[in-house]
C-alpha cells in the first residue's frame, strides 16, 4: 500500500493490456482518491464486464443493478453486463485497479460464459477461487502504478495460458453479432443481425444472452448509451444534446433522455453535473 499523505490526492491512469490480451481485456484503470468530498458515483450500463481489485480500502456498494442483493463492502468484486447503475458509496477516499471484460473474453479468462453473470455484482473469488487473494495481495504490496498493472497482467496471462480448449471458445455466429453491435454503435436492425449471421431471431437471441447476458437488443441499447455518455464525458459542460442525439441514432432528443434515465437513473445533464469532476479529473474510462 501507498504511504498515507497529508493533503489531497487524486490520481487516475489507464494502459492496454499485454498484447496477448487485447480484444479479451479493453483496458486497465489505476484510481486513487484522498480528501474528495464524500458522495456516491455511478457505476453505469457497459459492454464490459467489471473486474474491481482494490488498494486501501474496499469497494462500498450502496445498492446493486439488481435491487435485490444487498449492499456492502467489496475487496474484489465482479460484474456482468447489466440495464441498471450501481450505486458506490464515495467516503472522500477510494483507490483500486478496475479491469474492463470483453464478454467474449469471459470463457477464456474467467472460466464461464459472461452470460452467467449477467445483472450481478459478486466478490471476485466466488468466481475466481483463491487466486484472487494472492493476486490482490501482490497488487497491494506494488511500488507503483505499473506494477500493479504488470501484476494484473502476469494473472491474466496465466489464467489465458489454462483456458485455451476448444470448449473456451465462443460460437463465431454470437462474435460476428456482438462485433457488429459495437461497429455500429448498437444501431443495427436485429433482425438484420439475425439474417447476417445465418441464425434465426429467435435463436439468435436465446444463444446470444446465454454466451453475453443480454439479448441483442438489449446490448444494442447499452452499446448506444455507453457512447452517449463518452460523448457526453467529452463534451464536458456544454453537451449538445440534440446534436448528440442525432449523431448516435436516437429519434430526438427526448428519446435520449428517456433512454439514459432508463439506464442511469437520471437525465443526461443531471449524471454530467454530478459526475463532473470525477470526468475532469480522468476517472472516467477511455472512448
Amino acid at each position: 500500500m501507498a504511504p498515507e499523505t497529508s493533503g489531497p490526492v487524486d490520481e487516475a491512469l489507464h494502459t492496454a493490456p499485454a498484447a496477448p490480451l487485447r480484444g479479451l481485456v479493453g483496458w486497465y484503470s489505476g484510481y486513487r482518491q484522498r480528501g474528495v468530498p464524500h458522495g456516491r458515483h455511478l457505476g453505469l450500463p457497459s459492454p464490459w464486464l467489471t473486474l474491481i481489485l482494490t488498494l486501501d480500502e474496499p469497494l462500498s456498494i450502496a445498492a446493486h443493478p439488481d435491487p435485490r442483493a444487498p449492499g456492502g463492502d467489496y475487496p474484489t468484486l465482479l460484474g456482468g453486463l447489466h440495464l441498471a447503475p450501481a450505486h458506490i458509496a464515495v467516503p472522500g477516499r477510494q483507490s483500486g485497479v478496475q479491469v474492463a471484460l470483453s464478454p467474449l473474453g469471459a470463457r477464456l479468462l474467467l472460466g464461464l460464459p459472461a452470460g452467467e453473470l449477467a445483472g450481478t455484482d459478486v466478490p471476485a473469488g466466488d468466481v475466481l477461487g483463491a487466486e484472487v487473494a494472492e493476486v490482490h495481495e501482490r497488487l497491494r504490496s506494488a511500488a507503483d502504478w505499473p506494477a500493479r498493472f504488470a501484476a494484473v497482467d502476469g494473472w491474466l496471462l496465466r489464467r489465458l495460458a489454462r483456458h485455451t480448449a476448444p470448449a473456451a471458445e465462443v460460437a463465431p455466429e454470437v462474435v460476428q453479432a456482438w462485433r457488429r453491435l459495437l461497429a455500429d454503435g448498437g444501431r443495427v436492425r436485429i433482425d438484420a443481425l439475425a439474417a447476417e449471421v445465418g441464425w434465426s431471431d429467435r435463436h439468435l437471441r436465446t444463444r446470444f444472452r446465454q454466451e453475453i447476458g443480454l439479448t441483442p437488443k438489449a446490448a444494442a441499447r447499452v452499446v448506444r448509451f455507453d457512447r452517449a455518455r463518452r460523448r457526453l464525458a467529452a463534451r464536458g459542460h456544454r453537451p449538445g444534446l440534440a446534436g448528440l442525439a442525432a449523431d448516435l441514432g436516437y429519434a430526438d432528443q427526448s428519446h435520449l433522455d428517456r433512454e439514459f434515465t432508463a439506464l442511469a437513473s437520471c437525465a443526461p445533464s443531471v449524471w454530467l453535473a454530478r459526475e463532473f469532476r470525477n470526468i475532469q479529473a480522468g476517472h472516467s474510462p477511455p472512448a
